[in-house]
């Protein structure tokens, strides 16, 4: 039982990606926002697995993800399916200091572009409305989404790694 748990750990953490995403802890928020929950678990895992893995995850991420949101006409597929593409480009770094600062900083471009791309999505459906001011709010959470991301993904990011590779073993 001991060996099944170990080996299906990196499924079982997916798992509570949603329940992160549902709970929105508001004492890890800033300025009202959370950091963006997805991209800690995408990253280690396009790492350790490529970046087709990585691309057929984040689909799966954003399909879960739009499927538990109430908005129905926005969607998070594009960026995820990007970001794991992207992540699954880049090896893991020998320097235990440099690895954790470049989680941090990958972290953060992938939630620039995943925010990016949704805002882009509201204004492309809001475009004849006129009233660009109306977003600038947007553009606010955006940045702050990406500050928190960049914080807490040096330490989330490594356990994760160091999970995955830990049950990726075999176990004789």
């Amino acid at each position: 039982m001991n060996k099944f748990f170990t080996k299906k750990l990196s499924i079982i953490s997916f798992i509570f990606i949603p329940i992160i995403f549902l709970w929105h802890p508001n004492w890890l928020g800033f300025l009202g926002v959370q950091p963006y929950w997805p991209l800690f678990w995408l990253l280690p895992w396009a790492m350790i697995n490529g970046s087709i893995n990585g691309l057929v995850f984040g689909l799966f991420l954003g399909i879960i993800l739009d499927s538990i949101t109430l908005n129905e006409s926005f969607t998070q597929i594009p960026g995820l399916i990007f970001c794991g593409f992207f992540f699954g480009r880049i090896k893991s770094h020998s320097d235990f200091m440099v690895g954790h600062f470049r989680y941090g900083l990958i972290c953060s471009f992938g939630s620039f572009l995943c925010g990016t791309l949704y805002l882009a999505q509201i204004l492309f459906r809001n475009f004849l409305d006129g009233n660009f001011l109306m977003f600038i709010p947007g553009v606010k959470n955006i940045l702050a989404e990406v500050f928190l991301t960049g914080l807490f993904a040096p330490f989330i990011c490594s356990q994760l790694i160091r999970m995955f590779k830990f049950s990726r073993r075999k176990f004789w």
